[in-house]
């Protein structure tokens, strides 16, 4: 069985309604990104960056998973379906998918501030005074900027044993995630499905640009593998 290797970014859960944090102008839901995604920010102001993570877990409990995500649960019967994604939703997991690598942590996940390896499931608020079972207080098991992303050498692994690359919803601009398609081997096929795709067809050997959303494009995607 061959072996799909598909990195997801936003754009496959945006049209189940989950917004894409970033606006044009580069805020979070109107905040610099440090101040709800670093360690500093987290430092400086715990309240703001607890909040900030409620909302938008908040808002992953009223959501579903979107035809791309089954879409690609249904290419398990014929494909070894490996999932890298960049997104911290769980709609991947909602929809079927076996076998899921999250590079930049998990919403529903909380981690303990001195054990990065201590981490619980967590679908409420979190809240200063959330503390594991040591007494340490708890915080989102999100990869933070100017943090290591531990998944990534798993990531580069998976990669690098792809007989078919395809990249749905991400821009391929946010490192060390965009770094991962230097690691396929020779002749690869990559599949590029994005409405605005920021690749052209010179910029890899062997690759398929799918201009479309997310649901249709995985449609295509699936007429194409057949």
């Amino acid at each position: 069985m061959k072996k799909l290797v598909v990195l997801t970014g936003a754009g496959i859960s945006a049209e189940s309604g989950i917004k894409t944090f970033r606006d044009a102008d580069g805020l979070w839901e109107g905040h610099d990104v440090m101040e709800v995604a670093s360690p500093e920010g987290f430092k400086a102001n715990p309240e703001l960056v607890f909040d900030f993570y409620n909302q938008r877990r908040r808002q992953l409990l009223k959501v579903s998973p979107n035809k791309a995500h089954y879409n690609l649960m249904s290419l398990e019967k014929d494909f070894d379906v490996q999932i890298i994604t960049q997104n911290v939703d769980d709609l991947h997991e909602r929809a079927g998918s076996t076998k899921i690598t999250h590079l930049h942590g998990e919403l529903f996940k909380v981690r303990s501030i001195i054990n990065e390896n201590v981490v619980l499931d967590w679908k409420k608020d979190l809240v200063l005074g959330d503390v594991d079972a040591k007494g340490n207080q708890l915080r989102p098991h999100i990869v933070w900027f100017g943090e290591l992303v531990p998944m990534l050498d798993k990531a580069i692994e998976i990669t690098a044993t792809a007989d078919i690359l395809a990249i749905i919803g991400t821009s391929m601009q946010v490192y060390p995630a965009a770094s991962l398609v230097n690691y396929i081997k020779p002749k690869t096929p990559i599949y590029f499905i994005d409405p605005k795709p920021s690749v052209s067809k010179n910029d890899f050997n062997n690759l398929t640009i799918i201009n479309d959303v997310a649901s249709s494009g995985t449609d295509k995607l699936i007429e194409l593998l057949s």
